[in-house]
């Protein structure tokens, strides 16, 4: 088989998976065996027209299982409707044997690569059999095929949306995660730093000076009271609640709050150069979450540091920030799920991050230490 053939052969059911049973099918399943029976009353011209009423009527139950089961409900109808139709030597005459096209349109539009061929094949011979028994005009054929093929066509079209449709919602899901995964990194993992950091400062000067250890003691109340007020935020918007009491977006006007220092952790300092407040709310929490994660990295990971310096500029061409510190330098960095989530937001927004060693040493003429540089041009900014 050639590879089209071979894809569509191995191709798996459609998705999502169709429901089992709806409303629908009963209403169904209760209609159309008195229309037949009622079509057969009134039309004496058809042949066996209560013979073929009998056959439709016993094969309604298949619509049942149309979605669950639609090769093997193609199959059982239309091998009994052309065996039958081969025994009394003409087709079916009576308008309800349309009924027939759901369980086509069912096939392509629920069943497998190997349902959809197989079905293919049986509706083409159940087309042709009637030619072993007496002569078809063309029109006829040609107009019979063509029902069943705009049918089994909307039955494709159908499956394409859906699955693009799940797809989207998929596609939708995975960004949500992300950034879920990347505002509970940013938020959680800096509180827990800070907390990390009091209480290693608390526990080497508890026995010298147990009022330092009480303040280490009291910070990390506050950074934990932080922490879980952020989750529950979070969990507001993930429950769908009707009201959520949500805390504002942060921003560049927030960056102060960085500057929190601690026993034993580096000293912070802000500035912001420009026109603050010509940034978009995204843009700047988008640098605030970026600011937020580098200082964190500084506080954990830079050796022997002693300030971070937070370096914001605004101006005409977009956002640049700089996040710098005076810790031993160091050749590179594993990437971590910080370094990825903040590049991660630099990109959505059509800029870079970039992080690595310091090239000119810190502002006060010591060591190089480490580098992180966001830039967010207004050309990637939503409007």
């Amino acid at each position: 088989m050639t590879s089209p053939v071979r894809a569509l052969w191995r191709s798996p059911a459609a998705t999502p998976p169709p429901p089992r049973r709806v409303w629908r099918d009963w209403v169904l399943v209760g209609v159309l065996p008195p229309l037949v029976l009622l079509e057969a009353s009134l039309r004496p011209e058809v042949p066996w027209r209560w013979g073929w009423a009998v056959v439709l009527v016993a094969l309604v139950p298949t619509l049942l299982w149309r979605r669950t089961r639609p090769f093997t409900m193609l199959a059982v109808a239309f091998s009994i409707g052309t065996l039958v139709s081969l025994v009394v030597g003409g087709d079916p005459q009576l308008f309800t044997t349309a009924y027939f096209l759901l369980l086509v349109y069912a096939v392509l539009r629920w069943g497998s690569g190997r349902a959809m061929v197989g079905g293919a094949t049986l509706v083409l011979a159940g087309a042709l059999a009637p030619l072993l028994l007496e002569p078809t005009t063309p029109v006829d054929l040609v107009g019979g095929l063509a029902v069943v093929v705009t049918t089994g066509s909307l039955g494709l079209a159908f499956r394409w949306r859906a699955g693009a449709r799940a797809r989207e919602l998929e596609r939708m899901r995975l960004l949500e995660r992300e950034q879920l995964a990347r505002e509970l990194h940013d938020t959680v993992a800096h509180h827990v730093s800070a907390i990390a950091i009091q209480a290693q400062a608390g526990a080497a000067v508890a026995a010298q000076r147990p009022d330092a250890a009480t303040e280490a003691l009291r910070v990390i109340e506050g950074e934990a009271s932080r922490t879980l007020d952020e989750m529950r935020a979070m969990v507001r918007v993930l429950r769908r609640s009707d009201a959520p009491e949500l805390a504002p977006v942060p921003g560049l006007d927030d960056l102060g709050r960085l500057t929190s220092s601690s026993p034993g952790g580096p000293a912070v300092t802000v500035a912001v150069d420009g026109d603050a407040d010509s940034v978009p709310p995204a843009i700047g929490a988008a640098v605030f979450r970026i600011a937020q994660e580098a200082v964190t990295n500084a506080r954990r990971h830079a050796h022997g540091a002693t300030r971070v310096d937070v370096r914001v500029g605004v101006d005409g061409d977009g956002v640049r920030l700089e996040v710098r510190d005076d810790g031993e330098a160091v050749a590179s960095a594993r990437p971590g799920f910080g370094l990825t989530g903040m590049a991660e937001r630099a990109a959505l927004l059509g800029g870079r991050c970039e992080a690595g060693p310091g090239d000119g040493g810190d502002p006060g003429g010591g060591r190089a230490g480490w580098t992180v540089t966001a830039v967010l041009p207004r050309a990637g900014w939503p409007t």
